[in-house]
């Protein structure tokens, strides 16, 4: 199996957080950027089934990108991919497993996390040149199953927890091996505010810093 090394790697961020904006509006993004920014997040995705998420991603690269990591989510396609790249986007999230995006985004020098929910999914995502595994939907497969795939997983393998995770849920992933969360709704549904998201980010890194600082 090649080695997960051989991949674009997953940045070290101070806080494993990637904020997951799901129908953000361009109107909207560089407002809610900059909440998540000032609260401490390093990352956020912009789904490509929301409004104009590639405007969105431009937007948000351009005034971020030299301090937070921007991309998008939902990407199925190369040729999404290299959408992506175009618009100044670095980070490449995908609900599943498909090997020309994977092999795309590490030609774009982009990082990718794709999703995975079984231990066939996670080992081709690591050969075909994952940055970082999404485990989703996290909330069905549960830190157990986490756990239990992991243990079958090269141990420098970064792994992340989407759907269905709160803050609340960080200290179970945590101990399965989790050191990366994508929040969404949790954190943001269309409409909302820049100040609601703020309120609710800065709730979210006060509980992982609470976590970070008491795991080894």
């Amino acid at each position: 199996m090649q080695s997960a090394a051989s991949s674009v790697q997953f940045p070290a961020l101070k806080r494993g957080l990637v904020a997951i904006l799901r129908g953000i509006t361009p109107e909207d993004a560089e407002a809610v950027g900059a909440g998540l920014a000032e609260a401490g997040f390093e990352a956020i995705e912009v789904p490509l089934n929301s409004p104009h998420p590639l405007r969105s991603v431009e937007l948000l690269a351009r005034r971020f990108g030299d301090s937070l990591l921007i991309g998008a989510g939902t990407v199925l396609s190369a040729a999404s991919v290299k959408d992506v790249a175009s618009a100044g986007g670095g980070l490449i999230v995908a609900p599943n497993v498909e090997e020309v995006v994977l092999a795309t985004a590490a030609s774009q020098g982009l990082i990718s996390m794709p999703g995975v929910f079984t231990a066939t999914e996670a080992l081709n995502a690591l050969r075909w040149g994952a940055s970082a595994l999404k485990f989703f939907p996290a909330s069905a497969l549960g830190a157990g199953g986490i756990s239990a795939i992991r243990a079958i997983l090269p141990s420098g393998a970064m792994l992340g927890a989407v759907g269905g995770v709160a803050e609340a849920d960080f200290p179970t992933y945590w101990r399965a091996g989790v050191r990366v969360f994508g929040l969404g709704s949790s954190l943001y549904q269309p409409g909302d505010k820049a100040t609601s998201v703020l309120a609710r980010a800065q709730s979210v890194i006060a509980a992982y810093d609470a976590l970070s600082f008491k795991a080894s």
